[in-house]
Parts: C-alpha cells; structure tokens; sequence
C-alpha cells in the first residue's frame, strides 16, 4: 500500500466523525468461534489510537464483548460496533458471534457493512477450515459481500502459513489459485528453545517492502536480495491475479510482455476486484505484546481497509416509495432519509436503544420518522410517525453524543419505542421501505413456565421484549398442547435468552419437557351407551343416550350424526348429546390426547319429562364416548414432519443412518453442487425435538434443515403403550 498521509487518530472520548460517504468503511469481522476476531478488533483499535491498551476504554471496559452475558459466558453472544479513525478514514467495526447459534446477528452484520475480514485461526490447522467454516464463507457469499480473510494465531506451534493459504484456496476458493492469494509473506525469527519460530514480520509483495514489528512497533525496511529472490513467485502470482480482475483488457498482455506495472494501477485494480466479491486477498494478524501499540499485520490490514475495501456508496440496496415501485438508494446526506434498525437493545436507564445504519440521507437527534416494517406476521405490521431521542456513537459500553449521523454510517438511537429490528427508518412525508434481510427458522423448542406468582406477572411483557429485540427467538403459545415455548436456534441461544430474561427483565422461568400435539382415534367401531340418572330428592337428571363410533379417513375430523327415531331423545336435546361427545373428545380417552377422526352417530336414548335436562344429555354423551373407548382399540396418532436436511457430501451417510434411527422415511436424496446434497425424508416429531443440535454435532456443523408438518399417523403400539403408561402416572 502506498504511505498513510495522516496519522491514527487518538482515544480522546468524543465521537469519532465523517463528513462525506467516501471517508466512512463499514467492515464485518466473520469467523467461527475462537478464530480471534474479537483479539483482531481489540489489536485494530489499539493501533488506530481508539483505545489506549488492548480492548480497553476510557474507563475500563472492554471495547467489544462488553455485555455482561458474554463477560459471564466468555464469548461474543451479539453484534458489537467500534469506530475508528485511520488515514482521514472513519472504520465501523462490526463483531460478530462465530457460534452458530447466533446467525441472526452475524446475518445484521452483513447487512449493516459494505465488506467483511473472514478471520481463520492457523492454530487449528487445515482440520480447522470444516463445515462450520464453510457455511460461514456461504453466508458471506449470499449477500455478495466483499471480503479478506485474515490468518490469526501464527504464532502457535502448529500453525503454518503456507498450508492455511492453500487450504483457504480449496476449500472456500474452490481450488482457484488465483482468487485468494497473499498479500504478503511471513518473515521469521530465530528458533525458541522448542524449535518453535516466531513470525516478526512481513514481506510486502506489491511494494516489495519488509514490515518487521518484532519491537512491537512497525517498521519498514527494503527487501534483501534472498527476500526479494524468496517473493518473486509469490509476487508474479498475486499481480496475475490482480490483472484478471482488471477492467483493461490489455494489462495481461503488457505485464507478459515484460512490462512493469506501477503500483498505483496495481493497487486500484486490488480495490475494484474486491469490491466486486470476485477476489479474496489473505492477509497475517497478531495482537500486540504487551505495552506496545502495534500487533503483527495491524497496519497493513488497516491499510487494505481504507484503500481497498468498497465505500457506503458501492453497496447496492433498494427501498419500495408509497407508490409500491422499488429504487435504488442513492448514499448522498442530502437525499430523503432511509435507515435501517440492524439490532435492538434495552437499557436499564435509557430504555430501548437501537443500532441503525443509515443508508441515504441523514438522521438528525430529534427528528420524526417514519417507521415501517413487517411484523411477526404478516398481518401485522409497523406503521407510523415517531419522534427519535438522542443520536449516538457505538464505542464499548459508553454512548458518545452525535448531533446527525449521514449516509453510510452506523450509529445508535435512544428512545426508538416503536421500531423493531429489521425496520426502516424514512422521513415522514416520504416514507420508504426496505425489504429486511432474511432469518433463520429457530427448530429447538424450549418449553417454559413461570417460576412463581411475580414472575408470571411480568412474564408476557418481558417474552415481547426479548422478541423485539432478538427476531431469531420466536414465542408460540401453543393451541394443542397449551404449552408457552421458546423457538432457540441452539443450546447456546437458548441459554443466552434464559438468561437475559433472568438478568436484565427479572424474570425467572422454570423449563418443562416439551410436549408433541398427539391425538388419538378408534382403529376400529364400536358402540357405547351413556346413563346419566340421579335421583336425591326434588328435581334429578335423567339421560340415557346410544352411540356408534367409526373411524374415518386422516383429517376428517368428528363428525356428528343424528338417526335417531321416534323422539325416543327429544330434538332439543340431541345438540347437547354432541356437545358433550366433543368436549369429551377433545378432552381424550385414554391418554389425554384430543380424539380426532371418527364419525359418531346418536342412534337411541331415553328422556323423562321432567329430569332431563341439557346438561344431563351433556354428561350421557361424554359417557357414551368413554364406555366405547373402553370397549375398543384406540390408536395414537403422531405429528409427521417433511425433513429437508442440506448436508456436506462427506457426512450424507451419518445423516441418513441417524435419520432411520429416529424412525425416518428417506423419501430421496439429490446433489446440488458445491459438494453439497439435499435430504428429503418424513421423521415423526417426536424425534426432533433435539435435531437442531445433534445435527449440528453430527455433522460438524455442515449440515442445515427445514421442517414442514405434513399430516398425524398412527405410532407404534409399543411406543404407544409407553406414552399411555406415562400419561396414567403422570395423572
């Protein structure tokens, strides 16, 4: 890179500013977990002068990973921002969970940025680029988002720069040599005592420089002529593949020819062909040692994201206006305003706080907006004018006051009651609406009941709140099972969200078994009679009612159907006989599942003139359905889901054996490429209740799926037998 013309800016607790869209880079770190991101961003911020030591602010706290969850859990739960200033150039970092239980906020990352710093930790060796790795490189791929990637932890034993840069090419480069090659070359120490050599330094290849920081300061050196012997191929490599991203269709030719190409056409050419998302240059990370200010490759990664990563501008979004026509933003402060809440937070003393990253126009501290989204459902949506708090900048814990915030930045707003993550924020006499960025279905069910009496009282308000501020949970009162139940993407995402309603709403919840909506019919017909006859003085209760049950076709339902004759149950009263058959149905038989698919039919019966009554042929007919089941052979039926599992190839046939295990039907299986196959099977619900996690396990994080319920079936006798025994207990 050419040299910086200003120096790094310095912590001095104001909020970090820029005045046009061109000085502003929006930049998501993506990683699995441990890969160092959160190390990455401390070691960046040290360097920029953000900070004064590593991770810290002003007062202490950590820069990222500042919530007190992930000080308790040790890990990145949720996406954090942190500004700096490099080279005249405003950087918004954006760190993101690697777990996977935490897509969500990975996915509003990628959203909020313009390119991505994809973090590889080298201490795991090649074994570590897996499937996890892989679906974190796709995601970045769906939304096209331009990226680097950065190796960290070189300094490990095993760790080997050459065998990390060509795994990197096979894997997430699909074995293109071309598309992700260094940028630089390791420059190594004298052996430590275990034979181990430590990496002080890099070569550049396009300016041919060495950058040595084994004083943990940076400094720059011209190449020996062994060095400059050792770049030469890697060099030719890289500037070959710079060259094919470039739009001059005579470069290759010139440079074959011989011809020096100068570093500023190099450099122009690296920036475009990463903001096209077509080239993925590797770059070297360390943080530094202690006391010094400087990590191994901060000041060239901080370079490549100020030279060479894309502006606002170059982010292509579309909103839909009030005449239901889409249009391109256009990233200009003086356009009509349209943000966008990217993530929503409470606090205890300023109430509801929202990240929103503006994408044309500028947000102004009390202006009125527009707020327009989708809601959970489809028919509910947000609509309506609201007048917007303070305007700040994200730095750690603390909240720096800004008077406006323009096209291209990312900052927070206090006081946003009614936006929701993933609405838009527009001017009021120009609404706009931007289509939200999809999330993934949370498929683990955490079944929950208020621990005691205060709890319950704040429990509905406090679920809305955990919702609203995190899309990846959805709530689900269930109508079958009568069960409240938390949908969690994972282990991990659900404790995170137990403990949230624990610690910041002051709820306590219990968790119970989660229940499948089960039902039972008759296998086969039979006939029950209900006698309901009591006589204790003064008026009594007289019904007697005959019925015949028969099982009927999958989703019929009960049907009802009167033949009687000869007025032997009076007219008035045959409706009351079905409303007790129903209500006994949906009570159950045997195990306390509603009864479904039978048709009923009230054949005979005996009335008095003056006992009967409705309620009594209420309670004959729930009788008459009792003494029928007692008589016959019930089945229980069972919810069956269609399973759409998208697998790795390396680990289809773990899949499809612990599928079978769970008494699945493989209905067929397809390639789609990318060393990828689609799973199409039927798996009784009661088998997936913790699918999302052992899937995961299984196949080491390679592995996605989908569930859809298709219809209830009959369930083994044995299995049947078990759940009947336990439900007689359990009562």
């Amino acid at each position: 890179m050419v040299e910086r013309t200003s120096a790094p800016s310095g912590a001095n607790g104001r909020a970090i500013t820029a005045e046009r869209p061109d000085d502003i880079r929006n930049v998501v770190l993506v990683g699995h977990s441990g890969s160092g991101k959160t190390t990455l961003v401390e070691a960046l911020a040290v360097a920029t002068g953000a900070v004064p030591r590593a991770g810290r602010v002003e007062d202490g706290t950590c820069v990222s990973d500042y919530d007190d969850i992930e000080q308790r859990q040790h890990r990145s739960v949720q996406l954090s921002v942190v500004p700096m200033r490099w080279d005249q150039i405003k950087v918004n970092l954006l760190d993101t969970p690697g777990y996977a239980d935490f897509v969500g906020e990975l996915r509003a990352g990628l959203r909020a940025a313009d390119a991505a710093l994809f973090v590889l930790s080298a201490a795991a060796g090649v074994e570590g680029v897996n499937g996890a790795t892989l679906a974190l490189w796709e995601e970045c791929a769906m939304v096209g988002m331009p990226r680097a990637i950065v190796l960290t932890h070189l300094d490990t034993a095993r760790a080997d720069f050459e065998d990390m840069t060509d795994t990197c090419r096979e894997i997430l480069g699909c074995g293109r040599t071309e598309s992700m090659p260094p940028l630089h070359l390791t420059v190594y120490g004298p052996k430590s005592a275990d034979g181990h050599r430590p990496v002080t330094g890099l070569i550049d290849l396009l300016t041919q420089h060495v950058y040595d920081y084994s004083a943990g300061e940076h400094t720059e050196t011209p190449a020996s002529d062994e060095q400059l012997e050792l770049m030469a191929e890697a060099r030719n490599r890289l500037i070959e593949g710079i060259i094919a991203e470039s739009e001059d269709e005579t470069l290759m030719d010139r440079y074959i020819g011989g011809e020096e190409i100068d570093l500023a056409t190099l450099e122009t050419d690296l920036e475009k062909a990463v903001a096209r998302g077509s080239f993925h240059p590797v770059l070297i990370a360390a943080p530094p040692p202690e006391g010094a200010k400087q990590g191994l490759g901060t000041i060239e990664i901080l370079d490549l994201i100020a030279r060479g990563f894309p502006t606002p501008a170059e982010h292509p979004l579309a909103a839909t206006g009030a005449t239901g026509k889409s249009a391109p933003l256009v990233c200009d402060p003086k356009a009509p305003l349209a943000a966008e809440v990217i993530r929503t937070a409470s606090d205890p003393y300023v109430g509801r706080v929202s990240l929103v990253r503006v994408f044309s126009g500028t947000l102004h501290a009390d202006d009125t907006v527009h707020v327009c989204g989708h809601g959970p459902t489809e028919t509910v949506n947000h609509d309506a004018d609201e007048r917007i708090g303070a305007v700040t900048a994200p730095f750690g814990k603390q909240q720096r006051p800004l008077g406006e915030a323009i096209a291209g930045d990312i900052v927070y707003v206090i006081k946003l009651s009614r936006a929701e993550t993933g609405d838009t924020l527009s001017a009021k006499d120009s609404p706009l609406l931007i289509e939200p960025w999809s999330m993934p279905d949370p498929l683990l069910p955490v079944t929950i009941k208020a621990h005691g009496k205060a709890d319950e009282d704040k429990l509905s308000q406090s679920l809305a709140r955990l919702v609203a501020e995190d899309p990846t949970v959805r709530l689900e009162q269930n109508p079958d099972t009568h069960q409240l139940v938390l949908w969690c993407l994972g282990e991990a995402h659900r404790d995170v969200a137990l403990e949230r309603l624990r610690s910041r709403f002051g709820v306590q919840v219990d968790v119970i078994d989660h229940k499948v909506a089960l039902r039972e019919t008759f296998a086969t017909p039979a006939s029950g009679r209900g006698r309901h006859v009591k006589q204790s003085g003064g008026h009594g209760q007289y019904a007697i009612c005959e019925i015949e049950i028969w099982p009927l076709p999958e989703g019929s339902g009960i049907e009802f159907v009167d033949k009687v004759v000869g007025g032997v149950v009076p007219r008035q009263f045959i409706p009351s006989v079905e409303k007790g058959v129903r209500a006994q149905a949906l009570r159950g038989l045997v195990a306390g599942y509603p009864l479904v698919d039978v048709r009923v039919t009230l054949f005979d019966g005996k009335a008095h003139s003056v006992d009967s009554s409705d309620a009594a042929f209420q309670m004959a007919g729930g009788l008459a359905l009792r003494e029928a089941a007692a008589a016959a052979r019930l089945s229980l039926l069972e919810p069956i889901a269609e399973v759409r599992v998208l697998v790795a190839d390396s680990y289809v046939g773990p899949v499809l054996g612990d599928l079978s295990s769970r008494r699945g039907r493989v209905l067929g299986t397809e390639p789609i490429g990318l060393g990828r196959t689609s799973i199409r099977a039927e798996v009784p619900e009661l088998e997936l209740s913790r699918y999302a996690v052992d899937l995961r396990s299984l196949a080491h994080g390679a592995a996605t799926f989908t569930r859809t319920y298709v219809r209830h079936e009959a369930m083994p006798p044995q299995l049947a037998d078990s759940i009947r025994e336990k439900s007689k207990t359990s009562s």
